[in-house]
């Protein structure tokens, strides 16, 4: 690939192209069938043949068909095995792996950005890209004081490319639906349009970062790079080796899957407590298992590109809701949610059905510990995907605030990704210890009266 394409009309044209390939691969898949093949063998073919053309022209273009792309892959544990199996590969090669950006460009970008002599703030610079990701790439490089660094440099072009695809996207949602069954996909474009600004923003990015950084500076469990750098269209940090979450999950032993999946949740739970941010991007590409003699494996985490930001940590009610609907107390659940907007005022439903809703999504906060496989995220899209489903049926009729849309997009994606991993998760230790309300306050205030006491006895 000769650069990234970048005149609207011909990213229109290869992203309007897709539908019309998905009903040729069907009529000739119907010509097979006619011809003898099995209607099995003909369907696993096509799925094949549409995940390659899919995805390979999502990462051709970049931007925000890419992106799309990547959004879209954390939710793969949802397919039936039948179609996951065919596009698996794609979806994983989506998450961190993109055609790259020629040498030419990248010193065009760098000369402009950093100056004419770029080339001596670096001991080293590594013109073949480490990843290429929607809107950048990475490149490995020894910066002038012997730090080994990433320097992720933005594609020309990328705004505007991101915004035509997006919208190209848009109007044929309903066609790409049926890949994950119980998601409406227009929402999920809708969300990743808005955030356009803030991700081609380096400088938002930066500072993103860099508070996450000194936050877990000396965290045994997480590790985010420090800042080293940032100008337009440049960002500079150090570099971080280890394991990427994506061979985890393909090869990782029982061992490093738990461990990946139970950080993976506390981050997602720790870092708006901590920080005031949720990291919002959530797929594998952007995680590392990194050996660690004290704790065995660390968390590794990259691209702060998206996050929303939360001063107070995760809204209480998310807490409350989860408490009281384990407490099997449907009226006080359907309460808040119709409080907090979940439930419209033109509305009116039974708290029991909402509660039989709820139940079987929230059962990894349940127990002790819970086994996320693809076979329960399965049954769950499944739940709510059937039309002759209660669950289906009251599902359509709840809302989502826009102040969740983010948070519930970002949970379901960690979800996906643990099931992917197949992790083992004490998802309920890190719920008590970082949401707010899941524990009741007067249990917090015993604890820090016993605390305070056994202090007093020392």
């Amino acid at each position: 690939m000769s650069d990234l394409p970048r005149k609207a009309v011909t990213r229109t044209a290869k992203l309007a192209a897709l539908p019309l390939g998905f009903a040729g691969r069907a009529t000739w898949g119907l010509g097979k069938r006619i011809g003898g093949k099995s209607a099995e063998i003909v369907g696993r073919e096509l799925q094949q043949r549409t995940a390659e053309q899919l995805f390979k022209v999502l990462g051709e273009l970049k931007g925000g068909a890419m992106k799309f792309g990547q959004a879209l892959s954390v939710f793969e544990s949802a397919l039936p095995e039948e179609i996951a199996g065919p596009y698996r590969a794609a979806l994983t090669k989506l998450q961190d792996a993109a055609p790259p950006m020629p040498t030419s460009t990248v010193h065009s970008v760098l000369e402009e950005r950093l100056g004419a002599d770029w080339a001596e703030l670096f001991v080293e610079f590594e013109d073949k890209p480490s990843a290429a990701a929607s809107i950048g790439q990475v490149h490995r490089a020894v910066w002038h004081d012997g730090r080994a660094v990433a320097v992720k440099v933005q594609y020309p072009g990328a705004g505007e490319a991101l915004l035509s695809d997006l919208t190209q996207l848009s109007r044929f949602a309903r066609l790409l639906g049926p890949l994950i069954p119980g998601m409406d996909i227009k929402p999920l474009i809708a969300e990743l349009r808005d955030r356009v600004s803030e991700e081609l923003d380096y400088g938002l990015e930066a500072q993103a970062q860099a508070a996450h950084a000194e936050e877990f500076a000396d965290d045994p469990d997480v590790l985010v790079p420090a800042v080293v750098h940032q100008c337009e269209q440049v960002l500079v940090t150090e570099w971080i080796d280890g394991v990427p979450l994506s061979e985890v999950i393909t090869d990782g032993t029982p061992e490093q899957r738990d461990r990946a999946g139970q950080l993976l949740a506390r981050f997602l739970f720790s870092g708006p407590a901590r920080t005031g941010l949720l990291h919002a991007d959530p797929h594998p590409g952007n995680f590392r298992l990194l050996p660690d003699g004290k704790s065995g494996w660390r968390l590794g985490v990259l691209d702060f590109g998206t996050v929303d930001r939360l001063p107070g940590g995760l809204p209480q009610p998310i807490g409350d809701s989860l408490r009281m609907t384990l407490d099997g107390d449907a009226e006080s659940v359907y309460e808040l949610l119709c409080e907090e907007g979940f439930v419209k005022e033109s509305i009116d439903l039974e708290p029991d059905a909402v509660l039989d809703y709820l139940l079987p999504i929230i059962e990894p906060a349940e127990a002790d510990e819970f086994t996320f496989t693809r076979g329960w995220m399965r049954n769950q899209a499944a739940r709510i995907a059937d039309p002759r489903s209660p669950a289906h049926q009251l599902g359509r009729q709840l809302n989502l605030p826009p102040s969740y849309l983010l948070i519930h997009r970002v949970t379901l994606s960690t979800i996906g990704v643990l099931c992917q991993l197949g992790a083992t998760v004490r998802l309920r230790d890190e719920l008590e210890e970082w949401l707010p309300g899941f524990v009741p306050q007067e249990e917090l205030e015993d604890e820090e009266l016993g605390e305070e006491v056994s202090a007093a006895e020392a």
